[in-house]
């Protein structure tokens, strides 16, 4: 996919850690077609360990692919901005937490500093949703952000109708698209059934 090679791509992560392993995979992919990434997470990303991996090691392999440290601060991501640092920032998981501050304007975060430094230069913000409330209390959130100019969504859908009604994630293998169409002014189908 030559349309990424040497897009400067923020990717930053969020607390939904059951989705890192496809999250980091698709990281890889991107880093594969060209793309030169800026590593983001959360402090909970950062410094969780959980049933799905331990942070360092996560840390340790997002470095590899990037060739870059992880920013994980306020103040390391306050530079996006005002260096125009990036072409695209992606956020891939976004939990519904981080949905909220970014629909109120929170910026308490790396990665809502992230996204609030990169939005002022009007570049694009493209979001995957991972979140068991996207069809409950996050949906107004998520409206809210479809409604803003430079934000777009990969494509999402359920991930289990029964269990989790309200649960929706984000189909991973849609972010090169979605990435390239951002780029290009364009919101690519949000919502799978």
């Amino acid at each position: 996919m030559e349309d990424l090679n040497n897009i400067k791509i923020g990717y930053a992560m969020c607390g939904s850690f059951c989705t890192f392993r496809r999250s980091i995979d698709e990281m890889k992919q991107l880093r594969g077609y060209g793309a030169d990434i800026y590593p983001i997470m959360s402090q909970n990303a950062y410094t969780l360990d959980t049933r799905f991996g331990t942070a360092s090691d996560f840390i340790e392999e997002i470095e590899e692919i990037c060739g870059k440290s992880v920013i994980h601060t306020i103040a390391q991501a306050e530079p996006i901005g005002p260096q125009k640092l990036l072409d695209v920032l992606v956020i891939s998981p976004c939990t519904g937490n981080t949905l909220a501050k970014l629909a109120c304007g929170v910026t308490d975060t790396s990665v809502t500093l992230a996204a609030k430094a990169h939005l002022r230069n009007a570049r694009p913000l493209v979001i995957g949703v991972s979140t068991n409330d996207a069809l409950a209390a996050a949906a107004k959130n998520i409206g809210a952000l479809m409604n803003n100019k430079n934000i777009f969504f990969i494509p999402m859908s359920q991930d289990d109708p029964r269990k989790k009604p309200n649960s929706v994630v984000v189909h991973f293998d849609k972010t090169p698209d979605a990435i390239k169409s951002a780029l290009d002014g364009r919101q690519i189908q949000p919502v799978y059934i």
